[in-house]
Formats: structure tokens, sequence, C-alpha cells
């Protein structure tokens, strides 16, 4: 689960988690990156040393193109701006050679870093035929000699990420982000038929394939909000996942880990339910039921699917603040509203979530599924 920095400790007492992820984030050229939030860039040594610790791998989405200066534009623009631009994707490589020096010097045990979410959609957006050799970057160009022989294509991005890791770092897990949406089509709006959905992650495992880079493992997106948080704040009630839902997502999913050979981490999924009394639909209080479609009475069949389909972990946190937290994010201590929705469930904790998700994850981990193949 999403875990800040002196957390360890009360998360391994909830349960034998094998991961727990932190954003690396910031902006490389900003003054305000991860790598000044303690000195030289301590701080991912910090929380290596403290997962490790706790017998758990420390996770790194990092997520620093769109921060960088310039800042200005929306998210698409401003990325594939700054894949291109030779001032920024120079501080850039440092700033990633700092962190592989960093994961490698605290441990010689598994770090995953989670490569860019969001962006390699964006570049699917941008590229033609799914090719992501068609889209510039700065790799050559920025002047580091160990790039100099790569294209200056996301393609070559993607190649010199790989470099840099096998280079400095091979302790660490590279993680690609697969965004299904980077197709121009979301299988959540448009509910396609099975052989729709297939056509789609063809196009996403397509898209993998033409950065000719060997990432370790896939992550993807479950969702990054409660659905009744997108009901109740955005008006957006079509985010609810039903049974037909969760098989269409499962069902990209194995077609996509079929054709690209990576495994898949569903990620940022919403710790919301809709069975504790606690979950009314207010600030920190959002409802949701993936979590209890996944623990739940039912969830160890659900668990067994995704593992047969290449699932291989589950990484539950919110991607904003407002969305449920299994914490006291709201301060609110124990609550029990009035019932909304049949949620009659009362609160184990003072987390706002009423405490569902660690007690759930504390009887998952009595008799963890072994992942097959």
């Amino acid at each position: 689960m999403a875990s800040e920095p002196g957390d360890a400790k009360k998360m391994r007492g909830t349960a034998r988690f094998g991961f727990r992820y932190q954003y690396l984030a910031g902006g490389v050229n900003t003054g305000k990156g991860w790598a000044t939030w303690n000195e030289n860039g301590s701080f991912v040594t910090r929380y290596i040393h403290e997962s490790v610790a706790r017998k758990m791998i420390p996770v790194f989405p990092y997520y620093m193109l769109l921060q960088s200066n310039p800042a200005g534009g929306d998210e698409k623009q401003t990325d594939l701006a700054h894949v291109n631009s030779i001032e920024v994707m120079r501080a850039y490589y440092a700033d990633l050679k700092l962190f592989f020096q960093r994961a490698r010097q605290a441990t010689k045990s598994a770090v995953v870093l989670h490569v860019e979410p969001d962006f390699w959609g964006y570049v699917e957006q941008a590229a033609k035929s799914d090719d992501a050799s068609t889209v510039p970057a700065a790799v050559a160009s920025s002047g580091l000699p160990e790039l100099a022989a790569l294209p200056n294509t996301v393609a070559g991005f993607a190649q010199a990420i790989v470099l840099l890791r096998d280079k400095l770092a091979p302790n660490v897990i590279l993680a690609y982000h697969m965004s299904g949406w980077g197709t121009m089509h979301d299988i959540v709006y448009e509910k396609p038929s099975n052989a729709v959905v297939r056509a789609y992650a063809t196009r996403s495992a397509k898209f993998e394939r033409s950065l000719g880079a060997k990432f370790d493992i896939s992550f993807e997106d479950f969702s990054d909000r409660d659905a009744g948080f997108y009901q109740v704040v955005q008006g957006n009630s079509k985010t609810w996942f039903k049974p037909a839902d969760f098989r269409r997502h499962l069902l990209y999913a194995k077609t996509f880990v079929a054709q690209t050979r990576l495994r898949m981490v569903a990620w940022q999924i919403p710790y919301g339910n809709t069975i504790m009394r606690a979950e009314n639909n207010t600030w920190n209080h959002y409802q949701d039921n993936r979590a209890q479609w996944l623990l739940g009475a039912s969830g160890r069949a659900h668990l067994r699917t995704y593992a047969k389909a290449g699932v291989v972990a589950f990484f539950f946190g919110r991607g904003a603040d407002g969305p449920t937290c299994a914490c006291d994010a709201a301060g609110d201590g124990i609550t029990n509203p009035a019932p909304i929705n049949g949620n009659t469930g009362l609160s184990y904790s003072a987390d706002d979530d009423g405490g569902y998700f660690r007690v759930r994850a504390k009887a998952y981990y009595k008799k963890p599924l072994k992942i097959p193949g």
C-alpha cells in the first residue's frame, strides 16, 4: 500500500505486506525535486532502509517529467515538450542516475522504479501507428556519452533508462506503465465486447514492444480515486465497476501480459468500500467496491483469476487528497454515521474506510496465494 516515510512499522504491524510505495516527484530542475527532500538524494536511501528492515520491497513511482521547468500547458503537451528538451533531459538523466546510485548503495535487494505513470499513454496518443520511435526525445542529443548510440526518440528514452539501470543498479526492477487510454479508448466508459477489448489491449502491447527496451514488469491503473469521489465531487457516476467491468479489466490485462511477456501490477487501487458506515461519501470517506471485490467474501476466487492471467500484485493507495484513506486523514477518529446504500458495518478503527482494508489485508495474509509459473 502507499506508505509515507516513518510508516513501515505500522504497515508491517497490520499484515505481512510485500511492498510499500512512495512517489518521487517535484521536477528535475526546480530545486524542489525528491533529491532535495533530504541531503543529496538520501530520502531514497532512508526509505529503502526502512522498508528492507521491515521485510518489504520499496517501490518508487518516478513522476518527474511533468513538474520540471518550464511549467505550463496541459499534461500531455508538457510531457512531450520536456522529453524532447535537451536542457530538461540533461537534468533528468542526472536525476535518474542519482536514484540508481542511491538504490544500489542502499541495498543489494530488490527496489522497484515505476517509470513515469501516464507519460507513456500520452506518447502513444502522439505516436504514429502506436510506434514510440515516431515521437522525438532528447537522448543522444543530451550529450551523455553513455547514451550517444541511442536514437533521439521516446523508444531511445526507454532504452536509455534500461541502459543506466543495467550499468548503475542491476538490483532495480524497472516497471513500465501501461495506460489503456493511450489508444484513445477507455473500456470503463465504452464497455466494449471482448473482441474489442482484445483489440485495444493488442494495441497497448504493440506500443510497449515498439520501445525496444526490456522492462521487467508493467503497472496499470485500476482507478486513482474512489467511484464515490468521482460521483459526488466531479459529477461522474460512470466509474463504478460491475462484474462485467471487472471481467473486461481482467481480459485487457491478460491479453497485454500474453503479448508482452510482462507480468502486471494493478496500481493505486482506491480504498473505498460499500460495507462500512464510515464510508458516507464525504471528504476522505468515499465509497468504492474494488477493495471488497479483491479482499471481500469472494475475493480469493477473484484473485486466483487475476493471478492466472499474469497479475502478480495489487497496490492500494489514493491518487489525490480527498478520496478514502486507510488512515485517519480526516482526523475525525472512529465514525459511524447513518448508513447509506446499505453500508451497516461498524468501524473497526479510526481509519477513514472504517478499518476495512487493514482487516481484510490481515485476513488475506493468513494464507496468501502463490503466484503460478
